[in-house]
């Protein structure tokens, strides 16, 4: 997966290159700093740094890892938040921007992340977040490497309050109109079940008011009905005008994953993986339903990662990179491979 946000200690990440919340003159602080330091071996570190001796805020210089698990260290300097209106979310993009690219010039295949500022610089985690995904996802969409956004703790991480809410909401009333329309189905049935055989029998050989599917409609139909989920995804693709890279990069898929399932007619995806193929490919809800069931799958009313998921889908909103925050913010899998 390209961008995965994950809990751990970002000194433990077996990565190429993990990203150091530094300040500019690289010095040894607290927090995710410090840890990385004392992990790497502050005497080594620090003569490194010292070398260096200064980096601008919104840029990033590269050290060795030294006794980290990590190849490098990127030592990007992100702002102090004044209240928003002071240049801050520049900067922040600017830094991951600096990062990233520093990574890419040194041949890193993976990079992983702190949430840069929102710590002791008092950036809200919630603007944070929304600055790291995008920058990241914007990245990713030209470049092929795997990114890490390492969270320490639920405290580390936080969405929107106004998203947290509307998606809760959301999730809350479908629970609620799903387990009414099952209450009203349930008393339908025992009403049913109540009537004479004759009865019943009578209504149900009622001639149906359903129409009839025209001719062409029907050819159509028996034409796409043998369609295998890859044979239905490259139909969509073509149908989009759309190249494989942007399809798997918009999908956050690994570019091996989408060859698989582009050579393979019979590939079984996993649930996650059909949807943010769905997600990359704009979808609406009967489409994806549809395409989910070419893989042996649909969209659930009783899971909570489902009903996320539609929520942005009935939203418009095809940014696999917020759809993941959201996923994550709600203790549910990921999108993506």
């Amino acid at each position: 997966m390209p961008l995965e946000i994950v809990r751990n200690d970002i000194t433990q990440m077996r990565v190429d290159a993990i990203v150091n919340a530094a300040n500019e003159h690289l010095a040894m602080g607290g927090g995710v700093c410090g840890a990385i330091f004392a992990a790497a071996g502050v005497e080594k570190l620090s003569h490194a740094c010292a070398q260096i001796g200064f980096c601008k805020t919104g840029s990033a210089v590269i050290t060795s890892g030294f006794a980290l698990p990590a190849q490098h260290i990127i030592h990007a300097v992100g702002p102090v938040w004044q209240g928003g209106n002071a240049g801050e979310i520049e900067l922040l993009r600017a830094c991951y921007d600096s990062a990233l690219t520093l990574a890419n010039q040194n041949g890193c295949k993976s990079v992983a992340f702190p949430l840069i500022s929102s710590g002791i610089y008092g950036f809200p985690k919630d603007i944070a977040l929304s600055v790291a995904t995008a920058q990241i996802g914007s990245f990713l969409l030209r470049h092929e490497m795997d990114v890490f956004l390492v969270v320490f703790d639920r405290a580390s991480f936080q969405l929107s309050e106004r998203l947290f809410h509307s998606i809760n909401t959301f999730v809350d009333d479908h629970y609620v109109n799903t387990n009414a329309a099952l209450y009203a189905r349930r008393t339908d049935e025992t009403f049913v079940s109540m009537k004479k055989p004759a009865q019943r029998k009578a209504e149900l050989t009622q001639p149906s008011a359903a129409p009839m599917p025209t001719q062409e409609t029907l050819e159509r139909m028996l034409q796409r009905a043998g369609e295998s989920f890859t044979q239905r995804l490259l139909r969509l693709i073509d149908e989009r005008g759309m190249t494989d890279p942007e399809v798997y990069q918009r999908a956050n898929l690994d570019r091996r994953l989408f060859s698989k399932i582009r050579s393979n007619r019979d590939y079984r995806p996993a649930k996650n993986t059909a949807l943010a193929l769905a997600v990359a490919l704009r979808l609406n809800l009967d489409e994806t339903a549809d395409l989910l069931r070419r893989a042996g799958y649909a969209l659930s009313p009783s899971s909570r990662a489902d009903l996320i998921v539609e929520y942005f889908f009935r939203s418009e909103n095809y940014n696999i990179f917020e759809i993941n925050e959201a996923l994550f913010s709600f203790d549910e899998s990921l999108l993506g491979s």
